[in-house]
């Protein structure tokens, strides 16, 4: 049975995980000409998810994802904020499936698969003419929330590594 120490434990670590993430947002590696990132604020997301489950990282990325839409999130439409933001960081939680790189392939996928439906729905005039907006939307989303997978992904496992010694999970 999950003690009162625990559950606070998991809180908090969601907690810092959240905020975290949102600081780490700030920090730009690449940014697209018409909006999209490539940042490191996964990476909290990603260990939240491996330390503590698939239920636990979704519910703090989609946490993580309405900071970050606070924090100064584009958007043109409700359904569009919600795919953009809360619903496409719940993926990050995926990352806990087993083994870690089909948890991060699967979570990629899915939070692209959301970004490219936002994309198609909300962002289509920005494709160029003549061109199908679901292309575009793939084209334009899987890049960078690929590289942004890959990196974040490569960060956390050193991360991790070193965590798994020093703090067991509860």
């Amino acid at each position: 049975m999950e003690t009162v120490r625990s559950r606070l434990v998991v809180l908090l670590e969601s907690a810092l995980g959240v905020a975290l993430a949102a600081v780490l947002s700030l920090f730009v590696l690449f940014r697209m000409p018409q909006g999209g990132e490539v940042s490191l604020e996964l990476v909290p997301l990603m260990v939240l998810s491996f330390r503590h489950g698939m239920k636990q990282g979704m519910l703090a990325g989609a946490l993580a994802g309405t900071v970050l839409f606070v924090m100064g999130g584009y958007v043109l439409h409700p359904m569009q904020a919600l795919l953009d933001y809360p619903i496409a960081f719940a993926c990050a939680g995926l990352t806990a499936a087993r083994p870690m790189w089909a948890g991060v392939f699967l979570a990629s996928c899915c939070h692209i698969f959301f970004s490219i439906l936002s994309g198609v729905y909300f962002f289509a005039s920005f494709a160029p003419e003549g061109m199908n907006p679901w292309v575009y939307s793939f084209l334009y989303n899987a890049p960078v929330l690929g590289i942004k997978y890959v990196l974040s992904f490569a960060a956390t496992l050193g991360i991790w590594k070193s965590m798994q010694k020093q703090f067991p999970s509860p």
